[in-house]
């Protein structure tokens, strides 16, 4: 039987030592898995970039709409509608407010 605390832990909010030290064990997966996701956005946008600065060299324009609604779609089918707003962030960091 796991003792019950008879207040919550301030760092994990759990009633357990059991379930604070899952919580806290989890909680580091998260941190890492946003280290990486940041990560892979500073290198996106780093790509980007690279794609913009060709795109006007070349004499088109910045931002390629059609792509953009195809990133859209793409995280909206993957993700729902959160997916659309995650996709306009990203976008929005990776080129800029338009």
């Amino acid at each position: 039987m796991t003792a019950i605390t008879t207040e919550p832990t301030e760092k994990t909010g759990a009633r357990t030592a059991e379930a604070a030290d899952l919580i806290s064990d989890a909680r580091e997966r998260i941190d890492a898995l946003d280290d990486r996701i940041i990560g892979l956005v500073q290198e996106r946008m780093a790509v980007s970039a690279v794609i913009q600065k060709e795109r006007i060299a070349s004499g088109g324009r910045r931002v390629n709409l059609s792509r953009e609604m195809e990133i859209l779609a793409t995280y909206r089918d993957a993700l729902g509608r959160p997916g659309t707003a995650l996709a306009m962030t990203l976008l929005e960091l990776c080129r800029g407010k338009i």
